[in-house]
């Protein structure tokens, strides 16, 4: 027993022709393979919702600001398809680049107020290339639902930004992040880790749970942010690129956990580059 898998837009528009008129719902589960427990954890949450699930693997070099990234990235589809059969995904969607993105192509989509800070700072053109092949997904698949982690935090709010102003018949739906036992989160850029780097990892996000809560309690701003940075360095981390609190609704900077916020970090440990979130809320609050 396999997953179908199609490789070209003709082949997924015909598959999803026919679930159509059958009266079925459609998913998809957008990924750039190397599928860990985070992905199937979509998938399984996709399965309860939709009639048929889509999940997607495509490696995208439009997102990615080095050419060593890009090579480096795992590429394992025959362990991700194998992963996909008793979860009971209907259909794995494995284009090319030359179909994403075939001779001629010029068009690029920019969510230019939540693309441009944070991880956006730090990786020009990186939600560029995101937010062009979420939109020919959504587009390829005619997707009712598509499953997101809250992991990249910047990029679900993305991604929603995008569906809303261009009014995109996706509905997103969020689900939360999946982490190990010591709390690192799972990430495909997790097997780049040495062993003694995976030892330092889960340090990352004790830290932004320990500095959520101080926040949440009224502890100064950037005291307390540059205590955290500090905490992150001196376990290990050899970089921090950004340790901020934004608000949750707009990612916008906060001074104060005066509303629903997120703590939002981008670091290096070695030559591997991590990102995590945590919530935080005024004490007393029931969001």
């Amino acid at each position: 027993m396999s997953v179908p898998i199609v490789r070209t837009v003709a082949e997924l528009r015909t598959v999803v022709a026919g679930w159509r008129r059958s009266g079925a719902s459609v998913a998809v589960v957008p990924t750039m393979g190397a599928l860990h427990e985070g992905h199937l954890s979509l998938v399984r949450a996709a399965l309860q919702q939709a009639d048929q699930v889509i999940v997607t693997l495509f490696v995208n070099p439009k997102q990615f600001n080095s050419a060593a990234d890009l090579t480096a990235y795992p590429r394992t589809e025959n362990q991700d398809a194998a992963k996909l059969v008793p979860l009971g995904a209907h259909l794995l969607y494995v284009p090319d680049a030359e179909e994403m993105y075939p001779a001629g192509f010029a068009t690029t989509v920019s969510v230019a107020a939540i693309g441009e800070s944070l991880c956006g700072a730090f990786r020009p053109g990186h939600f560029d290339g995101v937010a062009t092949v979420v939109a020919k997904l959504f587009l390829q698949t005619g997707a009712d639902f598509a499953f997101f982690g809250e992991k990249d935090f910047q990029q679900l709010q993305l991604v929603r930004r995008m569906v809303k102003d261009l009014d995109i018949p996706t509905t997103v739906v969020a689900c939360p992040t999946v982490r190990e036992v010591d709390g690192l989160a799972l990430s495909s850029r997790n097997v780049r880790l040495s062993p003694a780097e995976r030892a330092i990892a889960p340090k990352l996000a004790s830290v932004l749970v320990e500095t959520a809560e101080r926040l949440a309690r009224g502890g100064p701003l950037l005291a307390t942010l540059a205590e955290a940075r500090a905490a992150t360095l001196a376990a290990g981390y050899r970089e921090v690129e950004y340790l901020e609190l934004r608000g949750e609704a707009d990612l916008q900077p906060m001074t104060s956990v005066d509303r629903p916020a997120r703590l939002l970090v981008a670091a290096w440990l070695g030559d591997t580059r991590l990102i995590d979130n945590v919530t935080t809320s005024p004490i007393g609050s029931t969001n």
